[in-house]
């Protein structure tokens, strides 16, 4: 529970005040969010970025193996003349620093390197990967926020409950489980069973005749590995929504509201949950790595065609070309969600507008 504790140290409740002014000439009573907050947040991601090219950089020099060996290998061998001459235009014989500038002018260009196990370039195959990756992180994250916040809102006001013991009982027994435990027990229920889902892959491979049908085998395909995705991150977001609304309970103005005679629904949602969202969205934003890395498992147990089943395979097949492109690719992924998160963050707080 450090992150929670963190998020709640660093982000104090925002009360609901009556008497809020509009700041800064602003007319309809919102303060705009300062330019300069949204350009030191994106300067920001200018070093976190040019470490994890580094990062990619040191991975495909301590690999082991020689490219120059395994280009000359594809091409059933070479004299000592054709391997020089490969290692002028790769840049190998340069030092070190500038064998770094040279990747990093690629990477630039969109240039990642070529595959020579799948015999495609580095970014063509990400490429082909990156909307199911997408598809399947987007489904598993809004699950986990809408049935994590509803869970946590109930357990919440039915505290000391029924309610609130069953879903603190749920949450931990989901937060226990191993992903590929839970893919594999929804699996056997689901597609064994009761042959309701498809076992795994991305659509069906026949029988498919139009967009509609398309869209409807590709959903009834997402629907287990979305929830093996988002079951973890929904149990920890309950019981910090559980968690961070009681304490917004004790705050002077929901004593307030109440003593306005509002009703308890009202003074949760409006004054409650919103205030205990905000939290929240840091949390979010601190668990879009873990979304990512655990894609990876979920789609090797479901046959999932996306970039985490893909690094499977680069691992398989020490394809550290494709390694280095896919951890560039994550990495900056994980990088622009936390930005965007920062920005909403700032949007839905009126003191982080005004820096």
């Amino acid at each position: 529970m450090s992150i929670i504790s963190a998020a709640r140290a660093t982000v104090p409740q925002v009360p609901v005040a009556n008497d809020a002014r509009p700041r800064d000439g602003a007319r309809d009573g919102r303060v705009p969010l300062h330019r300069s907050y949204a350009v030191g947040r994106i300067l920001q991601m200018v070093p976190t970025l040019a470490l994890i090219l580094l990062t990619a950089f040191v991975l495909l020099q301590i690999a082991p193996g020689d490219m120059v060996q395994v280009l000359a290998g594809e091409a059933g061998g070479g004299s000592p003349e054709y391997l020089a001459s490969l290692r002028q235009s790769f840049g190998l014989d340069q030092p070190l620093y500038m064998q770094f500038l040279l990747y990093a002018r690629n990477v630039l260009s969109g240039n990642l390197g070529f595959s020579f196990r799948n015999n495609a370039p580095v970014t063509t195959l990400i490429a082909a990967r990156l909307g199911p990756t997408l598809l399947l992180a987007t489904a598993g994250l809004l699950m986990a926020i809408v049935i994590g916040v509803v869970a946590g809102a109930l357990a919440a006001t039915r505290r000391g409950g029924a309610a609130d013991r069953l879903i603190g009982i749920l949450a931990l027994l989901i937060y226990a489980t191993p992903g590929f435990l839970l893919g594999i027990g929804l699996m056997l229920v689901f597609a064994v069973v009761l042959p309701w889902l498809p076992i795994g892959g991305l659509v069906d491979p026949y029988g498919l005749e139009g967009s509609w049908a398309y869209a409807l085998s590709v959903a009834r395909h997402l629907v287990l590995p979305a929830i093996t995705l988002g079951a973890l991150h929904a149990a920890i977001y309950s019981r910090f929504t559980r968690g961070a609304m009681l304490e917004v309970y004790g705050q002077d103005y929901v004593r307030t509201a109440r003593s306005k005679g509002l009703s308890s629904i009202r003074i949760a949602v409006r004054h409650v949950l919103r205030n205990a969202m905000l939290p929240l969205v840091t949390i979010i934003g601190m668990q879009t790595g873990a979304l990512l890395s655990g894609a990876i498992l979920v789609e090797t147990v479901f046959a999932w065609p996306g970039l985490g089943r893909l690094a499977f395979e680069a691992m398989q097949q020490r394809d550290f070309n494709l390694l280095a492109g896919l951890i560039l690719c994550s990495g900056a992924l994980v990088v622009l969600v936390n930005l965007a998160v920062d920005l909403l963050y700032a949007l839905l707080d009126p003191r982080v507008r005004l820096k």
